[in-house]
């Protein structure tokens, strides 16, 4: 019912019935041929509240609701209106073209003392830093940088891993700049190893001035030692210019640099782990819970198996995979798609 008197047919009829009930009300005060103030104010307040609004929306009815409008005093009354609303909004264009023109004007001013702003984070806590670095890979959308003279442990590089392998799979320029002493131990190698056949970048150096993250040439993340307390810190810095810097310290380093081509024996074998074809269901499902971060208990309890039967299981994976390790079995499984 409601659709019904809202819709066009419904308001044609209504703005009919209105100008047939307009002009009648005119036409009676002309054939009187003297206008009666007290009978027209009289007859205005008998008729419908929609009738009304109709009327005075129009601007046919007097401000007061006394007496009626005719259709030329109407119009006036409408320009009069609208040319005051466009005098208002000329004036309002103005000011906000004033406005911009004073904004615009200070962005080519001259900075005190020509220092630039820039925004810090520093973090104590390394956990807090890798959150944090967490949300700045998920913002990177061209260029990752990055200088390591160490490596955190097995485990948080292969967490580290499937966020780098993310990026990468992703089309983000992955370079990767390390010392020759950060690879003495076989995780990180097997971390580099990993990111190489995913299409990164890396080159190995006698020494490397910086541990530090560069993304996208905007935002720089260094860690900055000691901090005012003795104790370790990391700091993140928001500023083009300022990563400008680094790059150009990370690509002199770079250009020194040889590339990365040696590969763990373990990622030199041939055999069923290069495909992953061989591995059955049941070490298909070690390797996701694996990856799951559960423990041995858990897995064992999981498949219904003693722990000698999965500690067999897992040797087979190795085995199959070409691994040394469990952390080796896993950065190979993620590479090859064995495991979501």
């Amino acid at each position: 019912m409601h659709a019904a008197q809202n819709s066009p047919r419904g308001r044609q009829s209504t703005d009919t019935g209105a100008k047939e009930a307009y002009l009648a009300m005119v036409e009676r005060i002309a054939r009187s041929g003297v206008r009666d103030v007290a009978t027209e104010r009289e007859e205005l307040r008998g008729i419908s509240a929609e009738l009304t609004r109709w009327l005075a929306d129009r601007r046919l009815l007097d401000p007061s609701g006394e007496r009626l409008s005719t259709p030329d005093r109407a119009l006036r009354h409408f320009v009069a209106e609208h040319r005051r609303r466009l005098r208002e909004t000329v004036e309002g264009l103005g000011r906000d073209a004033q406005a911009l023109d004073d904004v615009l004007s200070l962005l080519s001013a001259p900075r005190l003392d020509a220092r630039e702003a820039v925004e810090t984070e520093y973090f104590t806590d390394r956990e807090h830093t890798r959150e944090r670095l967490e949300e700045l890979d998920a913002l990177s959308r061209e260029e990752f940088l990055a200088m390591r003279n160490s490596f955190p442990p097995a485990q948080v590089l292969e967490a580290s891993l499937v966020r780098d392998l993310e990026m990468a799979a992703n089309g983000i320029r992955i370079r990767m700049l390390t010392s020759q002493q950060a690879l003495r131990s076989h995780a990180p190698a097997r971390y580099l190893n990993a990111l190489t056949d995913a299409g990164a970048e890396v080159r190995v150096a006698a020494t490397v001035p910086l541990h530090m993250n560069v993304v996208d040439r905007a935002i720089v993340v260094i860690g900055a030692g000691p901090g005012p307390q003795g104790e370790g810190g990391d700091v993140i810095l928001h500023s083009t210019p300022v990563a400008q810097c680094f790059v150009r310290v990370f690509t002199h380093a770079w250009d020194l640099a040889r590339p990365h081509t040696e590969r763990h024996s373990g990622h030199g074998r041939t055999g069923h782990g290069r495909s992953g074809c061989a591995l059955s269901a049941q070490e298909r499902e070690v390797l996701a819970l694996l990856a799951t971060g559960a423990k041995d208990e858990t897995i064992a309890r999981r498949l219904a198996c003693s722990d000698r039967t999965l500690r067999r299981l897992m040797n087979q994976i190795m085995e199959k995979l070409g691994a040394s390790s469990r952390f080796e079995a896993g950065v190979t499984a993620a590479r090859l798609g064995l495991v979501s």
